[in-house]
């Protein structure tokens, strides 16, 4: 009997695990899912057979290490941090291991080790980073099948509050990892626009979010994603005079996010003076960058109430967070959304082409999460293919091989994944 073994059962496991709890079933597997909360494993597995509950420190390896030497298959959806403890086990034990997280510069040091234990490591397999690698070098290959040329290529990306449960001045809510929100952006931007490298500064990240027309939902805004530029390689283009990922807010949240940032507030450096602070003393750096326009944005997640601080937040970031957290996380009843769109325009032959590739995608409702689905789904359908020997590669990967994507866009649409095409 084959074994999954998954670290992380946070809100991005839920359908993962649904889907996965399906697939043993069918094919008499077993899956051991492991965390530090043994209730939220526990919540997340009832009802599925074949499917055990192990609550361990990660970072204990006499803990994590016999786990991971009894699998066949690992999948980490823990913080970005520890996976390189998860990949370098992976490695000992001659392990496959699956993640929707950015590769980095931990994990390629093990590359040649993966290659000489003919291993697969797949990076990059969720939704962003992942679907949107998936669903464009599909029409990158397309284009190139018809002799073009791409000359402008944008991508955009966004978790966002479906329409029917949108009841905020922010127009968002939080259906993923919170610190993540607070600390988005912070790395800056570097993308390629008319010819020209740009670097932007997190100070000026979320100034002039330039905005997109999304059918049936309106204007939305975007702003630039960490380094693009390595992705024109990776995508194999040819020196296109325009080259952005990003991600998609609505307008107003941009405004608001800027005086955030500008004020100092996301700090997660200096610890905050003990004492009996209050919402409003902390946030008394924002009071220069706001407006009459947009103070409602800050009167919604309390800034300026009398209330203590929590006494569990040591930094600015964390009090941020925790108002996000009491202001903006989904209520029972709530949906969110994910958008995606790829603008790209290229040269073909006969005459210029501009192509638009949309996918909106909604959550069924606060625990299936659209967020969770995308995110979810294509590490499940690696997993499987993995499994039943359908997915045979060798080395440290991202999803921008035929192989990987062809099949698993094939089985995201049967699961209402899909892009809508339109070109001029």
């Amino acid at each position: 009997m084959k074994n999954i073994l998954l670290f992380g059962a946070g809100k991005s496991a839920t359908f993962l695990i649904d889907y996965l709890g399906h697939e043993i079933q069918k094919y008499n597997w077993e899956i051991t899912i492991v965390d530090s909360n043994l209730e939220l494993i526990q919540s997340k597995i009832k009802g599925i057979g074949h499917a055990h509950a192990v609550a361990i420190n990660i970072e204990n390896e006499v803990q994590r290490r016999p786990l991971i030497q009894n699998a066949d298959l690992v999948i980490s959806l823990l913080p970005p941090s520890l996976h390189f403890l998860i990949g370098r086990d992976c490695v000992k034990f001659k392990k496959n291991l699956l993640t929707a997280s950015y590769t980095d510069e931990q994990v390629k040091k093990l590359e040649s080790e993966i290659k000489e234990n003919n291993l697969f490591f797949l990076y990059e397999m969720g939704l962003d980073p992942g679907i949107d690698h998936m669903s464009v070098m599909q029409l990158i290959t397309k284009i190139r099948a018809e002799g073009g040329r791409i000359k402008s290529f944008k991508s955009h990306t966004g978790g966002l509050v479906a329409p029917q449960s949108d009841d905020n001045p922010w127009h968002y809510k939080i259906s993923w990892n919170p610190k993540n929100v607070v600390m988005a952006g912070s790395s800056g931007a570097i993308f390629k626009e008319n010819g020209a490298i740009k670097e932007v500064s997190y100070q000026d990240l979320f100034s002039e979010c330039k905005q997109v027309n999304i059918d049936n939902l309106g204007k939305l805004a975007f702003y630039p994603n960490r380094n693009s530029l390595g992705y024109i390689d990776i995508y194999r283009l040819e020196d296109p005079e325009t080259f952005i990922r990003t991600t998609l807010r609505y307008p107003e949240f941009c405004e608001g996010w800027k005086c955030i940032v500008d004020s100092g507030l996301t700090n997660d450096k200096k610890v905050l003076d003990p004492g009996g602070n209050t919402f409003r003393d902390w946030s008394s750096p924002i009071l220069p960058f706001i407006s009459p326009k947009n103070q409602n944005l800050f009167i919604y997640l309390g800034f300026f109430e009398d209330h203590p601080l929590p006494v569990s937040a040591k930094t600015s970031a964390e009090v941020l967070q925790y108002l996000l957290e009491t202001k903006l996380m989904m209520q029972p009843n709530d949906k969110d959304m994910v958008v995606m769109l790829h603008e790209i325009d290229y040269d073909l032959p006969e005459g210029s082409r501009s192509l638009r590739s949309s996918l909106i995608v909604t959550g069924d409702d606060v625990r299936k999460t659209a967020m969770a689905k995308t995110v979810g789904l294509p590490l499940g359908i690696a997993a499987k293919l993995i499994l039943l020997g359908k997915l045979d590669l060798v080395g440290l990967h991202i999803p921008i091989l035929p192989e990987i994507y062809e099949p698993v866009l094939a089985e995201l649409r049967t699961h209402g994944i899909y892009f809508n095409e339109v070109i001029d």
